[in-house]
């Protein structure tokens, strides 16, 4: 061996070995720390960044605004025309009621609105006669007012002439047969005196009565023609009302939609009022999420939100938008509200609604039925309304 080499004690390799092995094991705790620090690092970021802003649930179902099929009239059912599951256009015929008494119904209303226009066509040449009546009453009390001024003129003439005779008989310038015709003569004139004053006020009674009769006939037809006549409006409304009734017998979709919850069965007498059917509005449903109250701090309205559906997974993404968000939780609205003011109460965190609404596109893409589950995340840094 050369003399500068140098030679390590035996016990001096073992040493070298291990330090080996601890620089090797602090390296790979460095970089494990290291790794361990970039992920907590890459986590507390993605919190902060995107995280942090969204709000995410399974509580989630979807629903729609179920259009209830009820009749508004009364009758028996003559024919159903549609079936659960059945897709319906709004218009579509659901249910035919027997249509017999609103037929007839009908006929009766426009026979009375016939009636009521011949009536008051009746009122208005009424007041033609009444109001020549009138005129003739008129006239009738100037010829009687006429003769009891003659009756008077003529009494007065025989009281002067009954009168000058009285005192031409004292002197017997005046036999007793022209002094009784003198007489005679003052007592018939007093009788017609009496006959004219009374058909004088037989005469202004009938004028008068003429008068009223024109004025409660005309009270009928006052500022009205025939068709704006009440009695003629009302039986009008009533012939209107008795079509809508016949109209009303045959039931119609509401809107677009699916059948379900039928009901009604041909034969059936039912009331206004008596559900037979629901159709579901399936191209406008909307999905329903319960979040926790811990996660509302920053939901609004206007806020986007991506929805899956557990009919379709993961394959299916729907895009939505916050509408609206209940007025309560779902317990302040059951039918017994729970009583929160006992000594055993428990704390228990609500759940709160929130209405999604659904791309019209991607809901006619991928259909959802009511009550299906979905996941929901609303981003609460998007722009709200």
């Amino acid at each position: 061996m050369n003399d500068n080499s140098t030679v390590l004690p035996a016990a001096d390799a073992p040493r070298s070995a291990d330090q080996l092995r601890l620089a090797k094991r602090k390296k790979l705790f460095t970089l494990l720390g290291l790794a361990v620090g970039m992920a907590a690092l890459a986590s507390g970021g993605y919190w902060y960044l995107v995280a942090s802003h969204h709000v995410s649930t399974d509580n989630a179902y979807v629903a729609a605004e179920v259009a209830q099929v009820t009749p508004e009239v009364s009758g028996t059912i003559k024919q159903v025309k549609a079936v659960d599951t059945q897709q319906v256009k709004r218009g579509d015929v659901l249910v035919q009621l027997d249509d017999t008494d609103a037929r007839l119904s009908l006929a009766q209303a426009e026979a009375e609105l016939a009636r009521a226009e011949r009536r008051v066509q009746g009122y208005l040449a009424s007041d033609e006669g009444l109001q020549a009546q009138v005129q003739a009453r008129v006239a009738e009390q100037a010829r009687t007012t006429a003769q009891l001024a003659s009756a008077k003129a003529d009494l007065q003439r025989a009281e002067l002439d009954l009168k000058r005779r009285q005192a031409l008989s004292k002197s017997g310038s005046v036999s007793g047969e022209e002094l009784s015709n003198a007489q005679n003569v003052f007592s018939t004139a007093s009788a017609n005196l009496a006959a004219a004053e009374a058909a004088a006020r037989q005469a202004e009674a009938n004028a008068r009565a003429a008068q009223g009769s024109l004025k409660a006939n005309q009270t009928l037809t006052a500022n009205t023609t025939v068709g704006s006549n009440p009695e003629v409006m009302l039986a009008r409304a009533k012939r209107d009302q008795a079509q809508v009734d016949l109209a009303r017998t045959v039931i119609r979709a509401p809107v677009d939609g699916v059948v379900a919850k039928r009901q009604a069965q041909t034969g059936q007498r039912v009331q206004a009022g008596t559900p037979l059917m629901s159709v579901v509005p399936l191209q406008d449903a909307h999905v329903d999420a319960n979040f926790k109250e811990v996660q509302l701090d920053k939901v609004r309205v206007g806020q986007s939100a991506t929805l899956t559906a557990d009919l379709y997974g993961s394959r299916v993404t729907y895009h939505g938008k916050v509408v609206g968000l209940s007025g309560g939780s779902g317990s302040a609205f059951s039918a017994i509200p729970a009583q929160n003011a006992t000594g055993n109460w428990i704390k228990v965190v609500q759940r709160l609604p929130v209405r999604i609404a659904l791309d019209p596109a991607e809901l006619r893409a991928h259909p959802l039925q009511v009550g299906l589950s979905m996941e929901v995340d609303v981003d609460t840094a998007s722009r709200s309304e």
